[in-house]
């Protein structure tokens, strides 16, 4: 071996070990604990247990909950995703004197830290002095404070609004991106024969930026599945509206069940390991395209 190939796995060789420890050490110790009943409060009793805590989980109505609050979540995120972030794309597409202003506000939603987003959104939906009620109070809709955070399906929503404001600006920065990449002359060729806006947007507009929207509702999933920050600020741990992540979390960390935590955990990861796939499925077909 010369030197030029010893110098090369000397430089790659603190990424893989970095990798080794952070990435698949964990991952298969945490599939380690998954077959096991080990509970940090019952250490005596750790014992292989095979596969039972998967049938556990997936017989129990805790799960199934935190999994329809999970997708509640991810259905309002698409729909207002895809709205907020078509709005914003193509408000800033239009070059004005104030388009880079506008694009720095856009993009405070997404460089806020989480936990601060969901602050600034329960400020908003307080029940008493929220800016909601207050603006309702001063219009004179409601005679006394409405209760956001109280009911399960308002909570779920308000949830989708903050991940949706989060992860809008991003996803319309892709939109605007790809929208500016379309030659002016084929709007111009579409007007000569004819095309109204519609046509245009079917026939133009959209097959541009098809790969595109594929991957932002790849990244909206990812966010609604992952949301963990925002909840917590908003409501806390409470069971009515825990989702995926907040019931592994409960689990593992405030009951102590380790070996039943690293099995939800794995469950969500290949979820979220199946939406990676399709992620790079999408990214090769938008590759290809453009290649074609």
């Amino acid at each position: 071996m010369n030197n030029q190939k010893k110098l090369g796995y000397f430089s790659i060789f603190p990424g893989i070990l970095i990798l080794l420890t952070f990435v698949f050490y964990p991952i298969c110790l945490t599939f380690f604990y998954s077959l096991h009943y080990f509970k940090l409060t019952r250490l005596n009793e750790q014992k292989f247990i095979y596969f039972k805590n998967y049938i556990d989980i997936l017989s129990s109505s805790e799960f199934y909950s935190a999994l329809f609050n999970t997708s509640i979540i991810i259905f309002i995120v698409i729909i207002l995703g895809l709205i907020g972030s078509f709005f914003v794309a193509f408000l800033l597409k239009e070059k004005t004197k104030i388009t880079g202003l506008l694009t720095g506000i856009a993009i405070i939603p997404w460089a806020l830290p989480p936990v601060v987003n969901g602050l600034i959104w329960k400020f908003i939906f307080y029940p008493e002095i929220g800016l909601i009620n207050k603006i309702f109070y001063n219009l004179h809709i409601v005679t006394e404070p409405l209760t956001w955070l109280n009911n399960r399906y308002s909570t779920l929503f308000i949830i989708g609004i903050i991940v949706s404001w989060r992860v809008i600006p991003f996803s319309a920065i892709l939109i605007l991106t790809n929208l500016q990449a379309i030659p002016k002359s084929l709007y111009e060729a579409a007007s000569i024969d004819g095309a109204n806006t519609f046509e245009k947007f079917k026939y133009i507009t959209l097959p541009f930026i098809l790969p595109t929207i594929g991957v932002i509702l790849c990244n909206f999933t990812l966010n609604s599945i992952n949301v963990f920050d925002e909840i917590i600020s908003l409501v806390g741990y409470r069971t009515l509206n825990e989702t995926l992540i907040i019931y592994n979390y409960n689990q593992t960390f405030s009951f102590l069940n380790i070996g039943y935590g690293s099995s939800i955990t794995y469950i969500i990861m290949l979820a979220t390991g199946i939406l990676g796939y399709i992620y790079i499925l999408i990214l090769q077909k938008g590759a290809k395209d453009d290649i074609i």
